[in-house]
């Protein structure tokens, strides 16, 4: 693997001037300077979100100072490794290509020769909206809305260590392709992926993100765009592991065209701080899409996810699953909308949200919602929330379990139905340990 020489940065507040420098130390085409300054323009006029917005109305930022982070962290050209971040979906899988990136740049990037001349591009994006415009040009900033809120045109005016997966029509890449995102505390992480499946296509691209330890701070603004065209198959999973003092924005946005389909599974189990903005549009007739969440808050972490399935084609069908258990303080809120548009007839969606209390100070909100514009359609949704059974516990501490041995198996069982999901073994394994380790004794 080739490590990338990445240049000393030095410090840029997210003001005017450090905008202007961050313009000044990247060598980028001109269309994307001219993007990044209308997003700047975007997070100037745009107010910070408030509790009178509906996505942020049980979100707690008083705590969150933009000042206390700056665009560019000085950092040097070593492997996570080197940097004491782990990368645990990297156990058990042969890569068809790795990217690294600490401190928002990237360090490490590879991309087996047979798909590079078979004309798949994986690497940095940054790199590549210089060397192969014609395929970026057309997609970057096309799928997220810059304008969202404030957070999303401030990432879409300063990001960085961002990494582009292009696959061309016909061409089925038989192996994943992983990237692993470094953050050291006080950093400022602001990655961009940006996911191109052409027709036919077919790709598995695994994303995972943590901190240097388990306490370390810092402030991540990330996008997501994903843009599956006709027939074409994508795999994406995401786990989120930062450290509990990192505030976590993200926008992540996905386009389903005719006969195509993605399965997203998003685990998260880090940060102090979670707001994600998740969308699926399927604007193509029979596209299929399949959403997996895993949750799992501890202390006084709250996790913020709201989700879009937006149905803009007939007979399409999405399937949204997401989980949570709590510990300790902790929260988290989730809100899902099945949007469904006035052609769109035939549509199936689901959406279902389950949630499980291990402490008696812990709290969940769920909010379903359909907005239904067809008559022919078929969309169901539902939540729950509930506490250990203490029987259960009993029951396994009768076999010789301990009590944490036993809510340990209880919290796995109750995930099992989104890891039996998951298609990869190596995947499903780093998920399950990933939550085996956050369990605590219940109280």
């Amino acid at each position: 693997m080739s490590m990338t020489e990445v240049p000393s940065a030095h410090r840029a507040d997210y003001d005017a001037d450090g905008f202007e420098r961050l313009i000044e130390s990247l060598d980028e085409p001109n269309w994307l300077t001219h993007q990044r300054r209308a997003a700047w323009q975007a997070f100037e006029s745009l107010p910070w979100p408030t509790r009178k917005d509906e996505n942020w109305m049980r979100s707690e930022l008083r705590g969150f100072k933009l000042d206390r982070y700056s665009l560019a962290t000085p950092v040097q050209s070593v492997s996570l490794e080197q940097a004491g971040v782990p990368e645990r979906l990297a156990e058990g899988v042969s890569p068809a290509g790795v990217i690294q990136t600490l401190d928002g740049r990237v360090v490490l990037e590879n991309l087996d020769e047979q798909w590079s001349k078979r004309g798949v591009l994986f690497g940095d994006l940054s790199r590549l909206a210089a060397a192969e415009p014609e395929r970026v040009q057309a997609y970057l900033g096309t799928v997220v809305d810059s304008q969202q809120d404030r957070f999303a045109a401030l990432h879409a005016a300063t990001w960085s260590g961002g990494q582009l997966l292009y696959v061309p029509r016909g061409v089925c890449i038989d192996q994943p392709v992983r990237v692993a995102a470094g953050l050291t505390d006080g950093a400022t992480d602001s990655g961009h992926t940006l996911i191109v499946l052409e027709e036919g296509s077919q790709a598995t691209f695994l994303y995972e993100s943590a901190s240097t330890s388990l306490t370390a701070h810092g402030l991540h603004l990330g996008a997501v765009e994903i843009v599956v065209k006709p027939g074409a198959h994508l795999r994406y999973v995401n786990l989120q592991d930062w450290g509990r003092g990192v505030w976590h924005f993200a926008h992540h946005r996905a386009k389903i065209d005719r006969d195509a389909s993605i399965q997203w599974t998003i685990a998260a189990v880090g940060s102090r701080f979670s707001q994600v903005s998740q969308q699926v549009s399927l604007v193509g007739q029979r596209a299929d899409c399949q959403v997996n969440g895993v949750l799992f808050t501890q202390d006084n972490q709250q996790l913020t996810y709201n989700t879009l399935q937006h149905h803009q084609a007939p007979s399409c069908r999405s399937d949204f699953l997401y989980k949570a258990a709590l510990q300790d303080k902790s929260r988290t809120v989730w809100r899902g909308m099945i949007d469904v548009d006035s052609a769109a007839q035939k549509t199936d969606g689901y959406q279902r949200n389950d949630n499980l209390l291990l402490s008696e100070h812990a709290r969940a909100d769920s909010i379903p919602g359909l907005e239904i514009l067809a008559d022919d359609v078929r969309c169901t949704h539902g939540s729950t929330s509930g506490k250990v059974d203490e029987e259960l516990i009993f029951y396994a501490q009768s076999r010789g379990f301990t009590r944490k041995e036993a809510v340990r198996m209880i919290v796995t069982g109750f995930f099992q139905k989104i890891f039996d999901r998951i298609t990869i073994d190596s995947v499903r394994d780093a998920l399950g340990q990933a939550i085996a380790r956050q369990v605590r004794e219940y109280q």
